[in-house]
């Protein structure tokens, strides 16, 4: 037995030197078949001199993750510091379905203030039941489907707000004309209309609004001066010179991520 015992060590050390190694390539086969971790999502953050009215919806916890997480790119406290709208604002907002704005405008005007949640008849299929949902809710909001062609808008508002959809407006066969008069007519003197759009290549006009799902920002500036705007502000703040206005806007890669123009408009005070 003397004899055979250093065989016997040398057979248990081989097959634990064998078992070492296939863990060892077990684990790396693992390590290789691991999925890399996704990207850590851009933090978005608030300027320092951002409202508290302002930091408070954007940091609120009736605020889903899908939505802040878009906050990197859409900068809704840049854009609401903007836009002017404060506590006790009415506001009329078109086409509020998905209720991104909404949330924050709701939170901004408080229980003093009101949002008129404005939608075409069509987006009641996908979004009607959360819209319905949401006003149950938030009693500072009023939700109504309706024709733009054929709508009667509050009156005396603070201010008007249209988040990429005024492109939408030539899609639906809206008179935009008669509309941005309806608009001027509703709101009160000094009172704002808050545009943002996807840039389509200047001078194309609305050429592409239905394909891509842009417009020439050109046409918005002129449309809204002439129905007796002023224009205060044209920014660049959505800009992205990456986005080369050749693309539908919900390309891969591309959604949230184009090239917008950022008007604010005012109704003169005289």
């Amino acid at each position: 037995m003397n004899k055979m015992y250093p065989r016997l060590v040398s057979a248990v050390l081989a097959c634990a030197t064998l078992s070492l190694a296939a863990m060892s390539a077990g684990a790396a086969e693992g390590a290789a078949a691991t999925p890399a971790a996704a990207p850590a999502a851009v933090p978005y953050v608030l300027p320092a001199n951002t409202p508290a009215y302002i930091r408070s919806a954007i940091d609120s916890a009736d605020r889903g993750a899908e939505a802040k997480a878009r906050d990197a790119n859409r900068k809704p406290a840049e854009l609401l510091m903007l836009s002017g709208i404060k506590p006790g604002d009415r506001v009329v907002e078109f086409a509020s379905f998905g209720q991104y704005f909404t949330q924050l405008l709701s939170d901004i005007v408080g229980p003093q203030g009101r949002i008129y949640m404005l939608d075409l008849p069509y987006t009641a299929a996908r979004a009607g039941v959360a819209s319905g949902a949401f006003v149950d809710k938030h009693p500072n909001t009023q939700y109504t489907l309706v024709n733009y062609n054929g709508v009667e808008l509050p009156q005396n508002v603070d201010a008007v707000v249209n988040v990429l959809y005024y492109h939408d407006l030539f899609i639906n066969g809206i008179d935009t004309a008669a509309l941005n008069a309806k608009i001027f007519k509703a709101l009160k003197p000094g009172g704002v209309f808050f545009i943002v759009d996807h840039n389509a290549e200047a001078g194309s006009g609305t050429r592409d609004v239905k394909k891509l799902h842009r417009v020439d920002p050109a046409v918005i500036r002129q449309e809204v001066i002439a129905a007796g705007f002023k224009l205060e502000e044209e920014s660049k703040l959505l800009a992205y010179p990456t986005d080369d206005h050749t693309q539908l806007v919900f390309a891969p890669g591309l959604r949230g991520m184009t090239d917008q123009t950022v008007f604010k408009f005012r109704k003169p005070k005289k």
